[in-house]
């Protein structure tokens, strides 16, 4: 992977992270490295069920894989920020 590859999944992941973050209910009280990273791997996870179920490459944007990969981080982020608003509360 080169650097620009690395650099684009930052963003990708900020995005997807963050909208992920917008959609997923509650209160999620994660930094905001720790959404990055969900959202990262969230966008490696519905491009991959994208691809499973054949529709990564359409024609155009492809806003089905895109809200595979939100809802992806939205259950992410849900999961994860209870998680460590756990961790964090018992110290």
């Amino acid at each position: 992977m080169t650097i620009t590859g690395i650099i684009t999944a930052i963003i990708v992941g900020l995005i997807i992270g963050a909208l992920g973050r917008l959609v997923a209910p509650g209160k999620q009280s994660i930094p905001i490295w720790l959404t990055i990273l969900v959202g990262i791997v969230a966008a490696f996870i519905g491009t991959a069920i994208a691809r499973g179920l054949g529709y990564a490459n359409t024609p155009g944007f492809d806003w089905l894989e895109l809200l595979t990969q939100v809802v992806i981080a939205a259950i992410g982020v849900s999961l994860v920020g209870g998680a460590y608003g756990r961790r964090h509360l018992h110290r």
